[in-house]
Order: C-alpha cells, then sequence, then structure tokens
C-alpha cells in the first residue's frame, strides 16, 4: 500500500504545469494585441517548433517573423511545413481579434515572398481596425489539441463530421475527406511506409530525437518541441531506458518502441481529410495554415481526434516514393497537398507545452 500510495503521488508530481500555463493565461492581457496574440500561439505548428516572433510597434500593428532557428531543415528543407504553422498562427490570431471586436488587417509577405527558405524579411504586417465580427468556431480554441494516441477502430467517424470538416477551409484551399473502408487501409499503409522511412533515415530522425523533452523537468525547461509527459517517460529516463541516446540508437528498445507507436498511429486511422492547392506560393501555405487551423478547430467542435500525417508531403529526397504515390491519389490533376491528416475517436489528450508572451516578442 505504502508503495502504491507513493507511485501515486510521483505520478502527480510528473505533470509540466509551467509549460502549460499559456493556455489558462490567453485572453488575460490588458491590451487588444497582445490579448489576440497569447491565443494565436496556441496554434497548431509542425513539431511544435512554434516559430513565431513578433515585433508590436504601436497599440495596433505588429510585425510577424519567423525565428530561423526554429526551421526544421531535414524534414521541411524548403520551410513549407514551418510556413503552414504560421499560417495557423495568424489565423487564430484573426480570431481572437475578432472575438473582440476587432478586425485583423493581415498584409503578407510586405517585403516580398522569401524564396528557397525563408528568411529575416516579416511573414505579415498585422493591423488591428474596429469592425471585427466573431468566428463560430473561435469557441474551441482552447479544445483544439492533437491527438497522438491510438485512435478507437471500433468507431468510425459520424459522416456528419467529416463533411463539416471537410468543408472547414478558405477560399484558394481545396479540402476533402476518406472515409471508404478500402481507401482508408492503403493510406494507412503509405502513411506507415512514410512513417518508417522517417525514422529510418538517420538525419531525420535525428532532427526529431534532438526535439524530444522526456519527462517534467525537459519540458518546462523548453516547451516546445515534441513532449513525452507523465510517470512513466519520466521513470525511463531516470533508469537510461528512454534518452535521446538511446531514442537514436536502431537497435534499442527505445526505439523499436517508437516506431511501434507510429505504426499504431497509422494503423488507427478511421478517416483522413486533405487540403490542396494549385500552386505551392508561400501564399497558398499561409492559406493552407489558416484552412488546417479551421479544419481542427471543427473536429474539436465534433469531438474529433485529429493528427496531421503528412510524412508523405515531405520533401527529402528519401520521401520521394510517397510524396508521388499520395499526389498521385489526391491530387491526380496536379497542385500541391499542403496537409493531410488521420481522423477518430480517442480520449483526451494533455495541453501541448508552449512558450508564453514574454518569449515570442521581440
Amino acid at each position: 500500500m505504502i508503495l502504491a500510495v507513493g507511485a501515486t503521488g510521483f505520478a502527480l508530481t510528473r505533470n509540466p504545469n509551467t509549460a502549460r500555463r499559456p493556455w489558462t493565461e490567453a485572453g488575460t492581457y490588458p491590451d487588444p494585441m497582445r490579448r489576440a496574440l497569447s491565443w494565436a500561439l496556441l496554434a497548431p505548428n509542425p513539431h511544435n517548433r512554434q516559430p513565431w516572433l513578433v515585433e508590436i510597434e504601436g497599440e495596433d500593428e505588429a510585425l510577424l517573423l519567423c525565428q530561423l532557428d526554429r526551421r526544421l531543415p531535414e524534414t521541411d528543407p524548403s520551410d513549407r511545413q514551418i510556413t503552414i504553422g504560421l499560417g495557423a498562427f495568424l489565423e487564430l490570431f484573426r480570431m481572437a481579434a475578432a472575438e473582440e471586436g476587432f478586425l485583423a488587417r493581415i498584409d503578407p509577405f510586405p517585403d516580398g515572398e522569401a524564396g528557397d527558405r525563408l528568411d529575416t524579411r516579416p511573414i505579415a504586417r498585422i493591423r488591428l481596425e474596429p469592425g471585427g465580427t466573431p468566428d463560430p468556431l473561435f469557441v474551441h480554441a482552447r479544445d483544439r489539441h492533437t491527438n497522438r494516441t491510438a485512435y478507437d477502430t471500433g468507431r468510425r467517424v459520424a459522416e456528419s463530421s467529416l463533411r463539416a470538416i471537410g468543408s472547414a477551409t478558405v477560399s484558394g484551399v481545396d479540402s476533402g475527406f476518406i472515409n471508404d473502408v478500402d481507401t482508408v487501409a492503403s493510406l494507412r499503409d503509405l502513411c506507415w511506409q512514410a512513417s518508417e522511412i522517417e525514422q529510418r533515415t538517420p538525419h531525420t530522425w535525428q532532427e526529431t530525437v534532438d526535439l524530444m523533452r522526456i519527462g517534467k523537468a525537459a519540458i518546462n525547461r523548453n516547451p516546445d518541441g515534441i513532449a513525452l509527459p507523465g510517470a512513466i517517460p519520466d521513470l525511463l529516463r531516470m533508469t537510461g531506458v528512454m534518452t535521446q541516446e538511446t531514442m537514436s540508437d536502431p537497435g534499442s528498445l527505445a526505439y523499436q518502441q517508437s516506431l511501434d507507436l507510429v505504426e499504431s498511429w497509422a494503423r488507427t486511422a478511421m478517416a483522413f481529410v486533405w487540403l490542396r492547392t494549385d500552386t505551392n506560393t508561400r501564399i497558398d501555405q499561409i492559406n493552407a495554415g489558416a484552412a488546417y487551423l479551421r479544419a481542427a478547430l471543427t473536429a474539436a467542435g465534433e469531438d474529433v481526434a485529429i493528427q496531421p500525417m503528412s510524412q508523405a508531403l515531405q520533401e527529402f529526397p528519401e520521401m520521394a516514393g510517397p510524396y508521388t504515390e499520395i499526389h498521385r491519389r489526391l491530387a491526380p490533376e496536379g497542385g500541391t497537398v499542403q496537409m493531410f491528416a488521420r481522423l477518430g475517436y480517442s480520449r483526451g489528450v494533455p495541453l501541448a507545452p508552449r512558450w508564453g508572451l514574454e518569449t515570442r516578442l521581440r
């Protein structure tokens, strides 16, 4: 009994509450600009890198920049996924401002679009004006989470939910969903193939491993990247079973378990949603981020779990086969598939860690 109580007590102390504080602080700042920004930093983004950096200019203007050392050069060599994350940030900012009656004027790339990689030029200039109309999706902002658990394979996603999620897009971004059993099964295989390539390619897997935050202390210290919270990861880290070194070693138990985990994600997808653009400009990527945020908020409102499974969309050379195949299936007439996510039903997940607003201001 004493050991059981001790184990329970240990587990209760393993929550990285400091890293989750921005979720409760959202909307509590004294001025409209900071209030909207505090919501925007809860937006989904690749590997939870939170690449946004903001320069506030006066009471109602700001510049959004990309913090360049938070990009993902191995798995996202063109910064396409990072740009999508910045687009989600801008859309959530727009919604938060509208909730208070402000219209967010967003001028993307005011000094010109970046080329092959993002650079020091602003992603957008933002200006607040009176006149915003509240967006009904904003009510789900605190409930939206990326759900990285196995989904219930005994429960198909409701058709009405799929239609709502698939139609929650913006101008210039096509969307759709897939839920017939045979096609879902074949796309599960493709997801697993792409995920395995990403992990078995040393330079792409090391990028992921370097961003793993194992246990409470690591998450609170660096509330970005891939958080592994809870008593079990903490104990495995303390005993040396799960460390960044063992996660890098293909012969280790930790490496194999990470493969098993990702395969469970792919194999339990019950439906998929995708986003496509005719071209692949930086504006297209920003718009895709807005569309994905809207799909994810809609999923939250429908109590549907969602997780990007975009490994097949990554543009490093080893991924060429799955990249070609997913475009053949989802964009047979051309264009770029910008996002691909699995859907299903699952238990709730903890809040993702976030850097506080003060750390994102320059």
